[in-house]
């Protein structure tokens, strides 16, 4: 495939796919013409990068666990990689949740609106 069909089969734009090329993530093969030809798997392998920048991964951190999504292995270095970030994301998740509740405690407040909205009134969130 050309870096264009990757690009329109997946979504990602062709400079998101230089980019991974640049990093390491995703490992095409040069025509004599110097063209991008990427294998079939490509398409997927650009989801699954998608999928881990998606979550807050970093280039370096996915590009350390590829190796082990290729060899179908998981090490117990893949596993601290991902054990931390999902640590990681479990925060974010709660602090989207509790800016969640504030925002549905001011629309509630603002619905039928009393002396003034005293939904912010605690402490300031950081």
């Amino acid at each position: 495939m050309r870096i264009g069909d990757v690009a329109q089969a997946t979504g990602v734009s062709v400079r998101a796919l230089r980019y991974y090329d640049e990093q390491g993530l995703l490992a095409p093969v040069r025509s004599l013409s110097g063209q991008r030809q990427y294998a079939d798997g490509a398409v997927e392998r650009v989801h699954l990068i998608q999928t881990l920048f998606a979550a807050g991964l970093s280039s370096r951190s996915i590009l350390s666990l590829l190796p082990c999504v290729d060899a179908n292995e998981n090490t117990p270095e893949s596993r601290a990689v991902l054990q931390t970030e999902r640590g990681r994301i479990d925060e974010q998740i709660a602090r989207l949740l509790e800016a969640r509740d504030r925002l549905d405690a001011v629309i509630a407040e603002t619905e039928s609106p009393t002396n003034g909205c005293t939904v912010f009134a605690g402490p300031a969130a950081g």
